[in-house]
């Protein structure tokens, strides 16, 4: 009786749970900031991380950093970091494609919760609700992929 060949493990993916894992809100100058009648600026930035926390379940943690600052004086207006996480099974995905995984289809995902709860620490705070914009990890990742290739290696 000749073996039949294995099939290949089909991928499978799932949203176990979506949380907030970090929220903090900084409003270092108030209350005289809430006087303030300029129209702050605002920065954002936003990094991922991904790991392994049992069998074949992966956190993925989205943070932004959204600081406010008054042009003319410097002052902060508020300081919003929030990190939004998530918990999905994934099976079936070779291990050289689970970076894709973390940096692109799990940040994709946890991004609007993300924007919710920005938004809602800023109006709790006291302020105008702050919106992120749409972001397309995808391009992101090639981006740092192909800055990563052109930089020059560095020798120890």
């Amino acid at each position: 009786m000749a073996e039949q060949p294995q099939q290949p493990i089909q991928a499978q993916f799932t949203i176990e749970k979506i949380y907030v894992k970090d929220a903090s809100v900084e409003i270092p100058n108030a209350p005289q900031i809430f006087l303030e009648r300029a129209q702050p600026e605002l920065e954002f930035q936003f990094r991922n991380e991904g790991q392994l926390i049992g069998d074949d379940h992966h956190e993925v943690v989205l943070t932004a950093t959204v600081t406010a600052k008054l042009k003319d004086s410097g002052k902060t207006v508020f300081l919003i970091e929030a990190s939004q996480g998530g918990i999905f099974m994934v099976k079936g995905v070779p291990q050289t494609d689970m970076e894709l995984v973390y940096a692109i289809t799990c940040p994709t995902i946890l991004l609007p919760y993300l924007r919710e709860t920005v938004s809602d620490m800023a109006v709790r705070a006291g302020f105008p609700p702050v919106f992120l914009a749409p972001m397309n990890f995808e391009a992101l990742y090639r981006q740092r992929q192909q800055a990563e290739e052109a930089a020059p290696e560095v020798k120890h």
